[in-house]
């Protein structure tokens, strides 16, 4: 399928996902006005508005698919490849194929690559690293929106200003008096190893028409994706990157350096029953100014069909569809990204985030994705051992607030 023929399929989408909110919306009107007259709602309503919810879902799954299919463009159409990068190509796709390593040895030693080997596999060729990176960040919720650094090295090691920069004002001839003392935390981001391990047969291998590097994109996309996605999120910071979850959270209004700052709802595992917006409002506004700009929701799936039913005081529902095919949903004006790894609403979860994620949080790349064959272990298909080094954690404590669903 062509972009323009992608691009024209997604508005019948959107407009399906306008058609079900407005449905919802009207389900969920008459849910609230039998409560308001008769305490409760009717068992059919319920059942009604819940299978509304599931279509909402269900349509919005077929937008992300079909964004996702949209930014996938094939390898092949890259920029025409210089000498070195193109007998690359053809000694990793011999490799591939064969399991002839020779050209692969000859190139990495003659560019003195300490990353690979028999025993540690090949590096992929450029081209196809990039494609399965810019393929993660459309996959990986937080790495889509996350600040994304590429190292050469084993650790990221950044200092940081945890009280703001010194500075003050002063005129042309005036003496600079001295400045409060800075206060700088030395925060370290080490890159942990990932690994995905796609099998192939003999015959898939042998069909000249098959796009080696293609295939390895395809099939470690979505492994690499779920495996970051989960680490991003609520990782422990053992051999895997420390999610933003693993951190230490406080009360907002006890918040400092190193912790992460919440607003309770003030219900243990629920939102109040009277004005529940109210507490959504109160998370954003926990936020500074400066970072509150280009924040962002982070909840999932569950979280996100419960929040669909509220409304502000003026009776206007806060949750609304995306625009077109490339949209987020949105909450508040501000885009919601959905991660299915955040926890969903329970007593005293933190099922929802909010922030600047790109000043928040960190992931770092370590350059050079890696390919060993294994021709031995699962006969008679092929296992690529893929691996790369990934890590990541919270840069900027400031940046993002969490909303805990408890009493305090």
């Amino acid at each position: 399928m062509s972009s323009i023929e992608i691009k024209s399929a997604g508005a019948p989408i959107v407009d399906d996902l306008n058609r079900a909110f407005s449905t919802f919306k009207e389900a969920n009107d008459e849910r609230l006005a039998q409560i308001e007259t008769r305490m409760s709602a009717d068992v059919v309503t319920e059942e009604k508005l819940a299978r509304i919810d599931q279509a909402l879902d269900e349509t919005k799954s077929r937008l992300d698919r079909l964004a996702l299919d949209l930014a996938r463009p094939r390898i092949g159409g890259a920029a025409p490849e210089e000498h070195g990068a193109r007998e690359h190509k053809s000694a990793f796709n011999h490799y591939m194929r064969s399991g002839e390593a020779g050209g692969l040895k000859a190139l990495e030693a003659k560019a003195m690559s300490g990353a690979s080997g028999p025993d540690g596999g090949y590096l992929v060729p450029v081209p196809a690293e990039r494609e399965i990176l810019r393929r993660l960040a459309k996959l990986s919720p937080i790495r889509a929106i996350a600040s994304v650094r590429e190292i050469s090295t084993q650790t990221l090691r950044r200092a940081y200003s945890t009280t703001g920069p010194a500075a003050g004002w002063v005129a042309e001839t005036d003496a600079r008096p001295q400045t409060a003392n800075q206060q700088i935390a030395d925060m370290t981001f080490p890159a942990m190893e990932l690994y995905a391990m796609p099998a192939a047969t003999q015959a898939l291998l042998d069909d000249s028409v098959v796009d080696i590097e293609q295939w390895i994109a395809d099939e470690v996309q979505v492994a690499f994706s779920e495996q970051e996605g989960a680490a991003f999120v609520s990782g422990d910071g053992v051999n895997k990157p420390k999610g933003f979850l693993s951190y230490t959270t406080v009360a907002d209004t006890s918040w400092s350096w190193g912790n992460i700052g919440y607003v309770a709802t003030g219900v243990s595992g629920a939102f109040p029953a009277t004005n529940p917006s109210d507490v959504l409002f109160n998370l954003v506004y926990a936020l500074r100014a400066g970072y509150r700009q280009n924040g962002k929701w982070v909840m999932g799936r569950r979280t996100q069909s419960l929040i669909r039913q509220f409304k502000t005081t003026t009776g206007d529902y806060i949750w609304a569809p995306p625009e077109n095919a490339n949209g987020l949903a949105s909450l508040i004006n501000f885009p919601i990204v959905e991660a299915e790894d955040m926890p969903d609403p329970g007593a005293n979860s933190l099922s929802i985030a909010f922030g600047d994620f790109e000043r928040g949080y960190i992931v770092v790349d370590r350059v050079g994705i890696r390919v060993l064959r294994d021709p031995y272990s699962a006969k008679p298909y092929v296992l690529f051992y893929t691996t790369k080094r990934v890590g990541g954690g919270v840069q900027n404590f400031e940046a993002i607030k969490l909303l805990k669903l408890g009493v305090s």
